[in-house]
């Protein structure tokens, strides 16, 4: 029997990247439902992105915490007419995912951090930091806990706004439907970010909802589990590593302990 059959699964992610996630739940038998509580729209100011692209080659490390972010960036030399897939600086990222998108440019990550958060990404570069110059490339809102550190080791830190995150205006109606009968309630959330937690809770006060107990809440990592925990939800799974797979794979552990 499959693992996951006859399981409500809400998945929280963008709608774009929803689907990764939607299709593993979904061969494992689960019925998914994509009620997005983050959309990637402009940062307020693309100034300092701009800034820093017209002196790319001054920086001797460039730094992602995100595949949107590597996307993103991408979108911004391509508006300036700069040639993707050219760069001076070695590339360092929190995860696979993030490797993957910046491989997709043509170009090579230099590190990658035994575990995919931000505390292990700076034990990384803790090395290379004395007198380098390190341009991190993120979303708008973000945890300072890498520039932070870096800065503080010596490297000269330019943060690069390249989006941000924000409440797509037709999920809190979606939300309000999906929990208008205990009927319609998941036996699972998902949250892959710890904007995904606090957005979802931010939906969920508008409502007037407060989320059935029985539900089990499901993280993708440490960081999220965190932010989860302040907003008073307390995870009942955490993946054994932040990724996609791994989540699945702690959902399934889960379920199959509930029979």
């Amino acid at each position: 029997m499959l693992a996951l059959r006859n399981r409500r699964i809400l998945i929280t992610r963008t709608r774009r990247q929803a689907s990764v996630l939607a299709d593993q739940l979904e061969a494992l038998g689960a019925t998914t439902i994509v009620v997005p509580t983050i959309e990637i729209v402009a940062p307020e100011s693309y100034a300092a992105i701009d800034g820093a692209l017209a002196e790319l080659d001054h920086f001797d490390w460039l730094l992602f915490t995100s595949a949107n972010a590597v996307e993103a960036f991408a979108e911004r030399q391509r508006l300036r007419g700069d040639v993707i897939g050219i760069l001076n600086a070695r590339i360092a990222v929190i995860g696979p995912a993030t490797a993957r998108a910046v491989e997709a440019l043509g170009l090579t990550v230099s590190v990658i951090p035994e575990r995919y958060v931000a505390e292990s990404l700076v034990e990384s570069l803790l090395p290379h930091a004395p007198g380098r110059r390190m341009l991190l490339v993120r979303a708008e809102e973000a945890r300072d806990v890498l520039p932070e550190a870096l800065s503080s080791a010596g490297a000269s830190v330019t943060i690069a706004a390249v989006y941000k995150n924000q409440i797509p205006e037709a999920s809190i109606p979606a939300i309000r439907s999906l929990f208008s009968s205990p009927n319609h309630s998941p036996h699972a959330i998902t949250f892959t970010s710890a904007s995904t937690a606090r957005h979802l809770e931010t939906m969920l006060v508008a409502s007037g909802i407060t989320l059935p107990a029985t539900i089990a809440i499901a993280s993708i990592g440490p960081v999220t589990s965190e932010a989860l925990r302040e907003l008073g939800m307390y995870p009942t799974i955490e993946a054994e590593e932040p990724t996609i797979a791994a989540l699945v794979q702690a959902l399934v552990r889960y379920f199959e302990r509930q029979f």
